[in-house]
């Protein structure tokens, strides 16, 4: 048969045949999904044989089916990939009584005609190829030409793995920036998008490859709810479509089944996490593998691979001998993931889940797959309300920036978020159908929370901001203003976490009106007096305008660029500066804590100290909640020591020296017996490893630091020297500024920065070199965030000038490297 004969009526070969089956095989009652897919496949098979076998092929060649045809997953409007296998000379004629029927029958047709070795030559010099050729798939012929080419490409794909999957990982990457992120987009590409059918066919390429495979729980029933989308998308359009068009969900979600457009959103975005999580596992695993060979990597995107090529984040990285470094108290860093240490208890460790994923995202590594699903497994409920660690731990996993994402979406994949915060689930993958709006809610308040991270030193409470951002829309999960909604659903979560009712409060108000400010400022004027005292009447105070200023411009810089302009944010600064001016003075003294009085165990320190000339101190443990005793230990030190110089700096790196983490601290001078005055500081210490240090061998170490027998920023330096060095994660750079009235009697200096091991120590040294008085100071760790104020005079007991302020200012913000 000629290309242009034309087969008899009936002939199942005919360029109808296989129409008009497929058209009846949709048309008829009876299952979807995977087995209409098969179905489909199995109609094309006996089609093609059909036509193979009419066409007089010779001994010596076969029809192979190759990538999604090759696998049996035909949509309705799926190309046909095939390939006609054959070996030496073939007849140019012979190809084309097959092609023709197929074009004739409008069926879309992908083909080639190669023999054995040209396939290996093209599929090693084209990767889309040799993925396609994975999937070869015998239809008519020899069969034994087929089972040796699948045997050669699967040998070849092998061999080649450590060179070819990290131009895979690339190809990848770059069809995530062209094409977005699946889970996110109102109009989504199901197959080019990250999370999409694409990356499904790259991790069974991996699985292929022998060095890695993907985690399987839902993966499969991911893959396949994306392919059910994108049949009923085809046979909703009538047309080869990917892209899942706004015009089109409401048919698509009516031939599923589905109640509604935004259902099916949801349905989509769920599996399109679940795909892209498996995504990330893998190909850190891969990277593992090839790294463990070639020894030496560059790191591209999130994950490292022998090649240097483009990506976000790329720089090179050390590896050696695998090693496990600790970042936590139960948490260790092991080739480049965060894992649980040898002795984690999780059943016992209810804080460890958020220990964990705090650790990772400070360090900027990811958390272990088996780690997460171990710590999902094992871990126990936080108790109600949350210990204070679990607070901190929250707070310190989003002040790390945009590295809590990965640690997010691994909390998340494994159903610890909802755990946490049982509100989560009903805006978790809840579609926003703004323009305006980039991502769904729940990303959206994540985002907010990253962005909020970078704006942590223009408030008090950076604390509050974060935790602020994280739940500003839960309300959006429920009926009516979700402002509204939102005020009640975070008063009761903040209960939950913990949070005094003063700080409950102002969560619940930042939620209420986390769109009024930018409202008021771009509807009404910010000039006018009555808009100023509605300002004034909601915030109240000026804490309270610092937090709200910061949120609102994370939370309109987190929902899309046209969001947020220079000219909404100069009316907001507007109107901010208007109400500050209105809610400025009258606020007490902090420094002069007049109705503060030392309990009896301070004044018996303070005595002991002044009577001997030496330090006295106690440390109080602080009870552990059981039964959960493997949190990090906790303590209560008083310190009293008689007042010289440089008391604060040592006393502060001989707490570094120990491991203990400041969490907060409270000092002043008392004169107990009239025989001079002794420093009072009252600590709240953490152990960061392990167990607290004995009383007497701080005292010793107090003593020798004091005498000078000591050297304490030296110890400290050759242990900073010493500690492997990590890549860490960016953080904003320290703000040091004078506090402007902060005090009638002395002059507050506000430190900002990012909490580090000795950090308080090098804040005492630089005040020391610069000759001031610390009259008294308030320290305070909020995740892992320092906010302190020290009330500072010169030699001669009274505020500094404004020029020596600035100064004192500037020296030790060097000191902090700001």
């Amino acid at each position: 048969m000629t290309p242009t004969d034309t087969p008899p009526a009936g002939d199942p070969t005919g360029p109808s045949a296989f129409a008009s089956a497929r058209a009846r095989l949709f048309a008829e009652p009876g299952p979807g999904g995977a087995e209409r897919r098969t179905a489909l496949s199995a109609l094309a098979d006996d089609w093609l044989s059909g036509l193979y076998e009419a066409s007089g092929a010779p001994a010596g060649t076969a029809l192979v089916a190759v990538g999604g045809y090759g696998r049996g997953e035909l949509s309705p409007r799926s190309d046909l990939d095939v390939l006609l296998l054959h070996h030496g000379t073939l007849d140019p004629a012979l190809p084309e009584r097959i092609w023709y029927p197929v074009w004739d029958g409008g069926a879309a047709l992908d083909h080639s005609v190669r023999t054995l070795a040209e396939a290996r030559r093209v599929a090693a010099e084209d990767l889309k190829a040799q993925l396609g050729l994975l999937d070869a798939r015998h239809l008519a012929g020899d069969p034994e030409l087929t089972a040796g080419l699948r045997s050669a490409v699967l040998a070849d794909w092998r061999a080649a793995a450590p060179r070819r999957l990290p131009e895979l990982h690339r190809l990848c990457l770059e069809r995530a920036e062209r094409h977005g992120e699946l889970s996110f987009l109102l109009e989504p590409d199901l197959k080019e998008a990250r999370g999409g059918l694409r990356d499904v066919t790259a991790l069974g390429a991996i699985a292929a490859s022998w060095l890695a495979d993907a985690p399987r729980d839902g993966l499969d029933a991911a893959a396949a709810r994306l392919a059910d989308v994108r049949d009923a998308l085809h046979l909703a359009t009538g047309r080869a479509t990917e892209r899942l068009s706004l015009h089109d969900q409401d048919q698509v979600a009516e031939r599923l089944g589905v109640l509604d457009a935004d259902t099916l959103l949801r349905q989509v975005y769920e599996a399109a996490r679940t795909i892209a999580y498996a995504g990330d596992v893998t190909w850190r695993a891969v990277e593992r593998v090839i790294a463990a060979r070639v020894g030496r990597v560059r790191r591209v995107g999130r994950l490292a691979f022998p090649f240097t090529g483009a990506g976000r984040g790329t720089g090179a990285v050390a590896r050696g001998a695998v090693e496990r470094r600790p970042l936590a108290e139960g948490v260790v860093e092991q080739d480049g993931e965060a894992v649980l240490a040898q002795g984690a208890r999780p059943a016992q460790d209810p804080v460890l889940p958020l220990r964990a994923a705090a650790a990772a995202a400070q360090a900027g590594i990811p958390i272990g797959y088996a780690t997460v699903r171990r710590l999902a497994a094992e871990s126990r409920p936080l108790p109600v309300p949350w210990p204070d660690e679990a607070r901190e731990q929250l707070v310190t996993l989003f002040g790390a920036g945009e590295s809590c994402l990965p640690v997010w979406e691994a909390l998340e994949a494994e159903g610890l978020v909802s755990r946490l915060l049982p509100d989560w689930e009903r805006v978790r993958c809840r579609p926003q159908r703004n323009a305006v709006h980039r991502w769904t809610v729940d990303r959206h308040l994540v985002e907010t929370a990253v962005r909020a991270a970078a704006m942590t030193r223009r408030v008090a409470r950076p604390d509050l901001l974060l935790v602020a951002a994280l739940l500003h829309d839960l309300g959006k999960g429920w009926p009516g203003d979700h402002s509204e909604a939102g005020e009640v659903i975070v008063r009761d979560a903040a209960a939950r976490m913990g949070f005094d009712k003063a700080d409950t409060e102002t969560l619940a108000l930042l939620a209420r009106h986390h769109l009024t400010l930018i409202d008021t400022a771009t509807r009404r004027d910010p000039d006018d007096p009555a808009t100023i005292d509605l300002m004034t009447k909601v915030v109240g105070t000026l804490p309270h305008l610092e937090l709200l200023h910061a949120l609102t411009e994370a939370d309109a810089t987190a929902t899309g660029p046209t969001a947020w302009s220079s000219w909404r944010a100069s009316l907001v600064d507007r109107l901010v500066d208007r109400v500050a001016g209105r809610l400025a003075g009258g606020d007490p003294d902090p420094g002069s804590d007049p109705g503060a009085v030392p309990t009896v165990e301070q004044e018996r320190l303070a005595v002991e100290a002044a009577r001997t000339g030496e330090p006295a101190l106690a440390l109080l443990a602080q009870p552990q909640q059981a039964p959960f005793a493997a949190e990090p230990m906790g303590a209560e030190l008083i310190l009293a020591i008689p007042d010289r110089p440089a008391l604060l700096s040592t006393a502060a790196g001989v707490l570094a020296l120990h491991r203990l983490t400041v969490r907060s601290a409270a000092l002043r001078l008392l004169d107990p017996i009239g025989a001079g005055q002794v420093l009072l500081i009252r600590w709240k210490v953490a152990a960061a490893y392990g167990e607290l240090p004995e009383a007497d061998r701080l005292r010793a170490d107090l003593r020798r630091a004091l005498d000078g027998s000591l050297d304490v920023a030296r110890k400290l330096a050759e242990r900073d020297a010493a500690a492997p060095r990590r890549r860490g994660i960016s953080t904003p750079p320290p703000v040091v500024a004078v506090a402007p009235g902060g005090s009638s009697s002395a002059t507050v200096l506000e430190v900002r920065a990012h909490d580090a091991p000795g950090l308080l120590h090098r804040i005492g040294r630089a005040l020391d070199a610069a000759g001031v008085v610390v009259r008294t100071a308030h320290v305070s760790t909020l995740g892992a965030e320092a906010v302190d104020a020290f009330y500072l005079t010169g030699p001669d007991r009274r505020p500094l000038t404004s020029e020596r302020a600035g100064e004192v200012a500037a020296q030790v913000r060097e000191a902090l490297g700001g």
